[in-house]
């Protein structure tokens, strides 16, 4: 029992972090230098969980990784731009400062100085999930840059972690290409593990581990047969089942990781003024993701709301050092400076992207400034033309309750979904759909110039209808907002932030708020 005595701490700490609007995440890194003061626990064991943890995070990756999203120009080109930028200054200005002759960076090479830098290029992925998840935003087209870009950095750390092993691989490791084939199989597997939970959990288990043993073995990175091994199965239609099946296993290991973080070292005056420096230092890693955004063609509203998701340092960047660390590349002194610094960005950045909104409303001419004459084909507004109705999302629901809804309304009927594939699937059968963001502000604020009168929510996620009806109630309030949810509390949630009326899923659904929608139409025409 006395490897689980950090649960309670543990819980502590993160409900106290939560209390202040911070990610959880927060607290156990601070939880983590008491026990450090403490010495009522083993670092060690804490190590060892922690990168249980870790090999779990890069598995789930790699079942979210979508390849052709990370081909985009914007990801791809622009976190290597960053990346390569953000090294290059921030070891720049490290080495520069151990020239000097400053105490807190004495002993720092170039080679170091780089290696700071690269840890320091990273932003959380942690933190911009569940922010965008908290905001309803996780699926809007600013969210999904910011996940490409995190993706895009992880695969980056990956790339690091496989190499720094010091070691060449075995001539074993070329039997590794047999994965190739292999993945017929796995595919099979999973689809006879079909949707029972502890079998998901169970074969989600067996690979992520399973992969890491067999890449291990012939002296390949284990974390980069984790996350490749995921990848395999990122197109199953059970991938993000599975996912959700080890969220929780993963997110309790991982708080064993950054646990140790903490506990890796003593609190001192040059890690706390060294953090505070590269604190303030992370201003330039936000204005430079806003440049780029905006010179690849993003809208300049959806280049800063990107920007600000990432405006931190990322947990990424403690593995990163924490192997520095074991490797003696770096001392233990900068481990916990990384992670204050992580602290105290995460700290600034949760209010700021609480407000994101209003922050972009009041730099709005400032940020036009930036937008280039053409913009990216997703970023372009839709146009609504002559349409009163407009269905939130074309999924099994939406094309529902769109069916049932072209007698009524006609051309007067609009459906939109973020997807392009799915718009250009319903468009080949004839229905008129377009391609756009519902959580996206202007694009409601458009619709105050248009006819649209009526807005059917058919979104499966909760806060994601919340963000929408917050959005529709600031920019266009004469919309009248239907939608279904899944629990009697939601409903009241929903209508209570100013929905007209909420189907309950196991109630009505479908053609049963369809008909809602239709009998609406009808008390407007008699009056």
């Amino acid at each position: 029992m006395d490897d689980l005595l950090w649960i309670g701490p543990a819980l502590i700490s993160g409900i106290a972090a939560s209390r202040f609007n911070l990610p959880p995440m927060v607290g156990y890194l601070l939880c983590g230098f008491v026990l450090n003061l403490s010495g009522v626990y083993d670092h060690d064991r804490l190590t060892m969980i922690g990168n249980l943890g870790v090999t779990l995070l890069l598995f789930t990756i790699g079942l979210k990784l979508d390849l052709r999203s990370l081909f985009r120009p914007v990801i791809w080109a622009g976190t290597t731009i960053h990346t390569f930028i953000v090294v290059s200054v921030f070891g720049t200005l490290i080495y520069w400062a151990s020239l000097a002759g400053l105490k807190a960076f004495m002993g720092i090479d170039f080679t170091k100085a780089l290696l700071i830098g690269f840890a320091l290029s990273f932003s959380s992925t942690v933190f911009a999930v569940k922010t965008l998840d908290d905001k309803g935003e996780y699926h809007s087209k600013y969210g999904q840059t910011a996940i490409g870009i995190l993706i895009m950095q992880d695969i980056f750390a990956v790339i690091f972690l496989a190499a720094s092993t010091g070691t060449l691989p075995s001539v074993w490791a070329l039997g590794l290409m047999g994965l190739i084939p292999l993945r017929i199989f796995l595919m099979h597997l999973l689809r006879q593990a079909g949707h029972s939970s502890e079998l998901q959990t169970l074969y989600g288990l067996a690979l992520a581990f399973g992969g890491y043993a067999l890449f291990d073995a012939v002296d390949v990175k284990g974390d980069l047969g984790a996350l490749i091994i995921g990848a395999m199965l990122a197109t199953h239609p059970l991938a993000e089942d599975v996912s959700k099946r080890l969220l929780a296993f993963k997110d309790i290991l991982l708080v064993g990781f950054f646990l140790s973080i903490g506990m890796s070292g003593n609190l001192t005056l040059f890690s706390l003024s060294v953090a505070l420096l590269l604190s303030v230092l992370v201003i330039f890693k936000t204005v430079l993701f806003f440049g780029l955004f905006t010179r690849f063609g993003m809208r300049g509203r959806r280049a800063l709301l990107s920007s600000l998701t990432l405006s931190n340092y990322s947990e990424f960047g403690l593995i990163v050092g924490a192997l520095s660390v074991a490797s003696g590349w770096l001392t233990e002194d900068w481990l916990v400076t990384i992670a204050l610094a992580l602290t105290m960005t995460i700290i600034i950045a949760s209010p700021i992207n609480a407000n994101a909104d209003q922050i972009c409303d009041r730099l709005r001419s400032l940020i036009r400034r930036f937008e280039t004459k053409e913009a990216l084909p997703e970023d372009e507004l839709p146009d609504f033309n002559n349409a009163k109705v407009t269905i939130v999302g074309m999924g099994r629901l939406g094309t529902t309750v769109y069916d049932a809804l072209i007698g009524a309304f006609g051309e007067s009927l609009i459906g939109i979904d973020s997807n392009p594939e799915v718009v250009e699937i319903h468009q080949h059968e004839g229905r008129n759909v377009i391609c756009a963001d519902a959580t996206d502000d202007e694009m409601w604020e458009r619709t105050a110039e248009s006819e649209i009168k009526i807005g059917v929510l058919t979104l499966n996620l909760h806060q994601e209808n919340l963000g929408i009806i917050g959005c529709v109630k600031e920019r266009n309030p004469k919309v009248i907002l239907f939608g279904y949810a899944q629990y009697e509390d939601e409903v009241e949630e929903l209508i209570q932030s100013g929905a007209k009326k909420i189907c309950n899923m196991y109630s009505k659904i479908g053609i049963g708020l369809a008909t809602e929608v239709i009998d609406y139409e009808k008390s407007l025409m008699k009056r």
